[in-house]
């Protein structure tokens, strides 16, 4: 098992499985074994250490799908997904001889009859406890979730994806499953986008699916809350739901903030950094919120994290030192006490030192360079604040200095985007620059999203108005702020236009995001623990996240006491698994993968 956490969206996972699993198993005094599938193995991993289970009298985890020893004499508690391949394996393990006395068994969601019925004929002397606990996404962070799907890409967006409804079916299922836990029924709305119609399906899939859920429907809903309370009432909560392409700049710019600029850089896999000491072995650090120094430093600037360093590595070199006085049994018992604790934060820090120096390399070699001009690009005007009237200018000093590949495609891409499409002449010319001739798809697929690459005369792209943030204290080259900022204050704000953001069904009572709580209620504290109990804002973005739109979540949190931010997604994208997800949606799904030019993870080198 891997980290527990006190944060947020695991802790509250932890608590619900707490609640049903642990709860339904704790009257028997004898321990028990937990089996688990992928999905269930990493969501447990997720918010749970190997020891909280120990102390629930838990003493073997194994993996459903692996050849496993039978131990009649113990009970067995299965966590697993409603699907026909975990419940076979289920069913495997009663059918003939049975490798369990008794099995408690918990689906992350909806077990249909046909499944549920086999387990029915096969094993029901066996079952002791079947249930449903609507648990089918994945907390990844304090106020983050996916649905652990980075295929769902190419699904929705492909054009020859046999399964894109499907998709977002199960996407409708695993939201309905976050708001359940979280004990939420939000009002749901989405963002009108005249090419892509991806958000309003998956907005009335999950508005329906709420509805069925807590047994309501909208004639009902009335009756419920004037007679009794029976059902489930819409509660201080909105979910929004937008698309990918609502903001093609912000997973394509340089981020130079800690976490996204690390994971943009530098090849960590499964959130492992991996590093070399000074004439050292290699070693790996777990990028999670179990390390305190990470929560701290993940949000800031690179400038801010790199000013901490001389500070860190003072700290370094003074716990080399030999400890001052007279050594006695007691000092050493208490050095003894101290001394995990002592080399676990000393060993986070030594990690963050060596990968802020990866950063800072990769900054100073070609980064530093090419986010003036994206910054330019992106913002639409320079530092002075003018305006940048010719964006071929900007991005001209980029297409004629020697950067590798990818870096010209995001410029290029910036300078398209900056200008809502441009010319097939234009774009061609800009193809030559970059010599991608033969790898047009990374550019001309964005069309795929509802991004307008090409323009034609007749053709009006009218950008969406962005808050004025020219008085907020940013650095030179870090200007932009993601769209979905804007978004997350505006609906906090109740200043989202319903034309462009219609409701689904009835909205929630007055939405009073920002402190601004209405008359009838009691103006909650802003403590954390209180501030969870207030309102939520659930932002969904159909097509994968950005670490920078992540951030976001945590900024408006911050600022608007009163309401809980949390973002969620089918994965979490970085501009170079963005940009090779652009490039495949041409690719036919029968064929054999051709040999072609695909964007690689840079070296921590």
């Amino acid at each position: 098992m891997a980290s527990g956490s006190d944060h947020g969206l695991k802790r509250i996972v932890w608590k619900k499985i707490k609640d049903t699993i642990i709860t339904d198993c704790r009257d028997s005094e004898v321990w028990k074994i937990l089996i688990l599938d992928p999905f269930t193995t990493k969501l447990l991993s997720s918010c749970c250490k190997m020891s909280d289970l120990m102390s629930e009298k838990i003493t073997i985890v194994e993996d459903l799908f692996k050849s496993r020893e039978p131990v009649p004499e113990m009970k067995a508690i299965y966590f697993i997904s409603p699907t026909a391949k975990c419940v076979d394996a289920f069913i495997a393990d009663f059918k003939t001889k049975p490798k369990y006395k008794a099995a408690y068994v918990y689906f992350t969601d909806y077990c249909p009859d046909e499944l549920f019925n086999n387990m029915k004929l096969y094993c029901a002397k066996y079952i002791r406890v079947c249930k449903e606990i609507n648990m089918s996404f994945m907390p990844q962070e304090a106020q983050v979730f996916t649905c652990d799907n980075p295929g769902a890409f190419q699904s929705i967006y492909s054009p020859n994806s046999q399964d894109r409804m499907h998709t977002l079916e199960t996407m409708a299922d695993q939201l309905v499953s976050l708001c359940a836990t979280l004990d939420e029924y939000p009002g749901v709305r989405y963002k009108i986008d005249a090419n892509m119609e991806n958000a309003k399906t998956l907005a009335e899939l999950v508005d329906n699916k709420l509805a069925k859920h807590y047994k309501l429907d909208d004639d009902k809903l009335a009756k419920h809350s004037k007679l009794d309370d029976s059902g489930k009432k819409k509660t201080q909560a909105q979910l929004l739901i937008v698309e990918r392409g609502f903001d093609p700049v912000s997973p394509i710019l340089h981020e130079l903030t800690y976490q996204a600029m690390a994971y943009d850089l530098i090849d960590i896999q499964e959130d492992t950094y991996k590093y070399k000491a000074e004439d050292g072995p290699e070693k790996e650090a777990q990028l999670s919120e179990d390390d305190q120094l990470w929560i701290k430093l993940r949000h800031k600037h690179i400038a801010d994290v790199a000013e901490q360093i001389p500070k860190l590595v003072k700290e370094i070199a003074a716990s080399k030192k030999k400890p001052d006085g007279k050594i006695t049994i007691a000092n050493l018992s208490q050095m003894m006490k101290k001394m995990p604790a002592f080399r676990k934060e000393m060993t986070e820090k030594k990690a963050h030192l060596h990968l802020a120096e990866d950063c800072m390399k990769h900054y100073s070699n070609d980064v530093e360079k090419l986010c003036k001009a994206e910054q330019d690009l992106a913002v639409g005007s320079d530092v002075e604040g003018v305006k940048v009237k010719d964006a071929m200018r900007t991005l001209l000093p980029v297409l004629l200095h020697p950067y590798n590949p990818p870096d010209k495609i995001r410029a290029v891409l910036l300078y398209i985007f900056s200008l809502s499409g441009t010319t097939t002449e234009n774009l061609n010319k800009l193809i030559q620059h970059v010599k991608i001739e033969d790898q047009q798809e990374f550019i001309l697929n964005w069309k795929a999203l509802g991004v307008p690459i090409i323009t034609s005369p007749s053709f009006f792209s009218r950008k969406p108005t962005r808050r004025d943030r020219s008085q907020e204290d940013t650095y030179k080259l870090s200007r932009w702020t993601p769209v979905i900022k804007d978004v997350m204050e505006d609906a906090v704000e109740n200043k989202l236009d319903t034309k462009e953001w219609p409701h689904l069904s009835d909205s929630p009572a007055a939405w009073n995001g920002s402190g601004a709580v209405s008359a009838r209620q009691k103006h909650k504290a802003s403590s954390q623990d209180e501030r969870r109990t207030g309102s939520r804002l659930i932002v969904f973005v159909v097509g994968g996240m950005s670490y920078s739109e992540m951030r976001c979540a945590y900024e408006v949190t911050q600022t608007v006491k009163s309401c809980e931010v949390i973002i969620g997604s089918s994965h979490i994208l970085t501009p170079t698994g963005l940009l090779n997800d652009i490039k495949a949606l041409s690719k036919a799904p029968s064929k054999a993968p051709m040999e072609t030019l695909t964007i690689e993870e840079r070296s921590n080198a």
